[in-house]
């Protein structure tokens, strides 16, 4: 079936608001891997319990998702601080292999306590804005993803410059580069990880708050959501905030006209189609350095 330009254009146009969202989920799994090197696994379960956390604050207190920003982005941190501090890293004994099957642990655990308290419904909101377009000639864009796509573009430049001008960012990148010199000129190993962990959470959070309007959420959504972020951190390279970024634009840019040309069923199929011609071809991604 062939579609006129504008729809083309359109589509073009609405995946890269959606992949600019996506990036910020695949953020927090590449900035855990590019310090700790390992794949959090329970990345998914915690974009979830973010996603029922709006969902719910929504639903009782009337909070719009947006709004939720404030108070769920200081409370995921916490959370992601607090795990690794005291249960991921105090449990993996500094074994990479244990630090995997804690996460994954984790996740069950996470997963399982959702199902017992949401059971297994489908849940979405609806606010002023979650339909609503804005015109641009021809074009018809969704006001909530363009909204999603300046506050992703947003956080994505404020991480970078947390890691690039602050002391805290030049201590991540330090343990992410050497973690035995960081820790013998006085950098707190363990203090890095839990907040590189914690503000992988954050931006969880953020992105829960982002996607909320126009997406839905039950107990097990998060697995699809993490299977399209750890393909855009293997498409922009295994721990770079650039490359997740332009991974994410891509990605979304490729399910939207799969979607549009396949049917949306089949619209995640030119994904993995991608993972595995970067794999193949340029398994570093598109700004990974060789190791």
């Amino acid at each position: 079936m062939t579609y006129p330009l504008p729809i083309i254009a359109e589509a073009m146009l609405n995946g890269l608001l959606t992949g600019a969202v996506y990036a910020l989920v695949a953020l927090g799994l590449t900035l855990v891997y590019g310090v700790l090197h390992i794949i959090n696994f329970a990345h998914g379960a915690l974009l979830t319990s973010a996603m029922f956390a709006v969902w719910a604050i929504h639903a009782f207190l009337g909070v719009d998702p947006y709004l939720a920003i404030l108070p769920l982005t200081p409370l995921f941190f916490a959370l992601g601080y607090g795990l690794q501090r005291y249960v991921i890293g105090p449990a993996s004994h500094g074994d990479d292999g244990n630090i995997l099957l804690v996460t994954l642990g984790l996740a069950i655990i996470i997963e399982n306590g959702l199902l017992a308290l949401f059971r297994s419904d489908t849940r979405s909101l609806a606010t002023d804005y979650s339909f609503q377009v804005v015109e641009l000639g021809p074009l018809l864009l969704s006001q909530a993803r363009l909204y999603g796509f300046a506050g992703a573009l947003a956080v994505t430049i404020l991480l970078w410059l947390l890691l690039a001008r602050t002391d805290i960012g030049k201590a991540i990148r330090a343990v992410a580069k050497e973690k035995l010199g960081a820790a013998l000129v006085g950098i707190d190993v363990r203090h890095v990880y839990a907040v590189t962990f914690g503000i992988g959470c954050a931006t969880l959070a953020i992105a829960a708050c982002l996607l909320m309007p126009t997406f839905y959420v039950n107990p097990r959504v998060g697995g699809a959501f993490v299977l399209v972020a750890f393909t855009i951190v293997v498409l922009g390279g295994m721990g770079s905030i650039p490359g997740a970024l332009a991974g994410g634009l891509v990605i979304g840019v490729v399910e939207s006209l799969c979607g549009l040309f396949l049917g949306e069923s089949l619209g995640q199929i030119g994904i993995f189609i991608i993972f595995i011609l970067v794999l193949l071809f340029r398994p570093t991604g598109l700004f990974g350095a060789r190791a």
